[in-house]
């Protein structure tokens, strides 16, 4: 498309951007970034007209590595579909191609991309200066800036064995065992360099499960006690409770018994986390799953103990209504306190876990 004529339909656009809240900024921004794709793609034509020499030397291979450094990964992508054979140079200094320098770098959506653009077998046949493999590099330790991003050490642990581990899928077997100028082979190199991090992840995961631990284990208590003294007391010629046969009892004694079990369970999953090795594979799904199996619990027993305390009073307080209708309101707070506060860490232990991939299936 023509440059005016694109200017022109963004124009259009930007007329019904600008009447939203700060919807000229937005119109700006697209312009800005509809102006930076044209120029681009235009030179991407004006390479893909150059010898290898010329290419290098018009700055456009460092460009990419900058590129793939900050992950701007539409940059990357427009440059490998129009010059392929800008996958194969290497990186001043370094020694490093294209597909190196994003697992360096931690940049999932450009080293994807770079993998789907060649046969596996011949994106792993480079060695860097320091005669590093693939697996190598994803055992160095990730930059700061891409630990950052996620914020607690244990999880951070576990992305880095992703990465090594999805690596580790598409090199070559004896890879695992090469050894480079250093004398180390890829699990060293891993272990070493994560040896801070593994000790920060350890902590984590200790004070995490503590802190769960003591508060599965005062429901427990608050539990089991509330078996034996049963709302409405019971009756003193038989035994049985006074209220044994109201619905609104049946459901207390089912939510305390469903309370107590969830919290004994999330307990007992939070002592495993406690008493574990901390080795490293264990970062990688056993302590993570025993965490979300914990919290899940945990919240089902706070849930369904609000809902045995509702029952309660609702038996006790017969006929009020509106006392009623206010308690059971105030018994959700609790329930919403902790998911709002928790359920987040579940939700991004298990896609943490279950839902993050690098590369897709092995190809012969």
């Amino acid at each position: 498309m023509h440059i005016a004529a694109l200017e022109t339909a963004i124009r259009k656009i930007g007329e019904c951007l600008i009447l939203l809240p700060n919807g000229e900024h937005i119109y700006k921004l697209k312009l800005n970034h509809t102006y930076a794709t044209e120029i681009l793609r235009a030179l991407c034509s004006h390479l893909s007209n150059l010898k290898h020499g010329e290419i290098v030397q018009s700055g456009a291979v460092q460009a990419m590595f900058n590129a793939i450094k900050n992950g701007l990964d539409e940059y990357v992508g427009e440059i490998i579909k129009t010059n392929p054979d800008i996958i194969w140079m290497l990186e001043e200094g370094t020694s490093r191609d294209i597909l190196m320098c994003a697992i360096a770098h931690r940049q999932k959506k450009i080293a994807s991309f770079i993998h789907e653009q060649v046969k596996w077998r011949d994106a792993t046949v480079e060695l860097d200066k320091d005669r590093n493999n693939l697996l190598h590099i994803a055992g160095k330790l990730a930059p700061d800036i891409q630990l950052s991003r996620i914020s607690d050490a244990g999880l951070q642990m576990q992305r880095e064995l992703q990465w090594f581990k999805e690596v580790e899928r598409i090199v070559p077997e004896y890879y695992k065992e090469c050894k480079n100028d250093f004398g180390k082979t890829p699990g060293e190199v891993f272990s070493e360099e994560h040896k801070d991090l593994q000790r920060k992840a350890e902590n984590w995961m200790k004070q995490t499960a503590g802190s769960f631990t003591i508060v599965g284990a005062l429901i427990i208590t608050i539990m089991f006690a509330a078996a034996y003294t049963i709302p409405g007391g019971s009756n003193q010629d038989t035994g049985f409770p006074i209220f044994s046969h109201d619905t609104l009892f049946e459901m207390f004694i089912i939510s305390d018994a469903v309370s107590l079990s969830t919290a004994s369970t999330s307990v007992l999953v939070f002592l495993g986390i406690l008493t574990s090795r901390y080795s490293e594979k264990d970062f990688l799904r056993s302590l993570p799953r025993r965490l979300i199996i914990g919290l899940y619990t945990l919240f089902i027993s706070i849930a369904v103990m609000m809902i045995a305390f509702a029952a309660a009073v609702a038996i006790m307080l017969e006929g009020q209504l509106w006392i009623i209708i206010v308690m059971s309101v105030l018994t959700c707070i609790p329930v919403f306190c902790f998911a709002l506060l928790q359920i987040p860490l579940l939700v991004k232990i298990f896609n943490s876990t279950y839902r993050w991939k690098v590369f897709g299936k092995k190809r012969d």
